[in-house]
């Protein structure tokens, strides 16, 4: 099976290595030392470790809804009309952008700065307020 270092691991889960150093110093996932003495993380324990933090396994305050595609970031832009609406989230290196109605923007409260999810179900984009 594949192993990856700390660095390629961080990379594919979308944080620092110091982040992803910190996670295995904790005990969140297994590492163990290669032939070259370079801590890594089995290609299996990685895969399920990413997909308990896509699942929101530690995350208490998450929302419940059947979108499972979820892109957490930040409200980069807003443009309202008369009736339709525009929003753009930076998640990470994506950038989102959702069309919907004034109405379900000003009843969500979006702004520019303001943390936001977009989640991603077939060719629809839903902006959850965070």
């Amino acid at each position: 099976m594949q192993s990856y270092t700390i660095g390629q691991a961080a990379r594919l889960l979308g944080v620092s290595p110091d982040t992803a150093r910190r996670w295995a110093d904790a005990g969140r996932v297994a590492t163990h030392r290669d032939e070259s003495g370079r801590r890594v993380i089995d290609g299996g324990s990685l895969a399920a470790f990413s997909a308990g933090i896509a699942q929101g396994d530690d995350d208490e305050d998450a929302s419940y809804t059947s979108a499972r595609n979820a892109f957490p970031g930040i409200v980069t832009g807003i443009k309202l009309g008369d009736i339709a609406a525009q929003v753009t989230i930076q998640a990470g290196p994506h950038r989102l952008v959702s069309l919907l109605t004034r109405e379900a923007v000003e009843e969500l409260g979006l702004e520019v700065g303001m943390q936001a999810t977009a989640r991603v179900k077939s060719t629809s984009v839903h902006i959850d307020r965070t």
